[in-house]
């Protein structure tokens, strides 16, 4: 029954975050957590704080306003004390180039009490590469900036 419930509430925040509304993910975090987006570029980083991911959030959603995640698999173990919850998505929107942004996204996340303590994403990133690129030639320096950390 708890596996059931924590993905209905994994399923439920991407829903949300589909709908624009990050605060979700944010609201979900543990006082003390941490999350990294592996990879070098405008999504990357390490961060630790409630601001940073609020403006990490900012950023992604200036960056990619419309992406849509249809989530895939959402594998759920262990209990409230320390869940392991793995989530697969299909990440994707249009392009100004005309082409189309389309990646599977894997996050890992540790949630203590259902709330996240650590997070991970891991994306292919020439995939994510090319879609930066596409909107830094496209207008969008901040396609290319340095990753939000704290």
């Amino acid at each position: 029954m708890y596996k059931r419930i924590v993905r209905a509430k994994v399923r439920s925040t991407f829903d949300r975050i589909n709908s624009g509304d990050y605060m979700a993910m944010v609201d979900g975090l543990a006082p003390v957590f941490e999350y990294n987006f592996h990879g070098d570029h405008a999504l990357g980083g390490h961060r630790t704080s409630r601001d940073a991911m609020i403006r990490w959030w900012r950023r992604t959603l200036r960056l990619l306003p419309g992406a849509q995640f249809d989530i895939r698999d959402v594998l759920v173990s262990g209990g409230p004390w320390r869940t392991r919850v793995a989530v697969r998505s299909l990440a994707s929107r249009a392009l100004p180039d005309g082409g189309r942004y389309e990646n599977t996204v894997f996050r890992f996340l540790t949630l203590s009490w259902g709330r996240m303590i650590s997070g991970e994403t891991i994306e292919d990133l020439q995939v994510l590469g090319r879609a930066l690129r596409a909107l830094a030639d496209a207008g969008e320096p901040e396609a290319l900036a340095t990753p939000i950390t704290d």
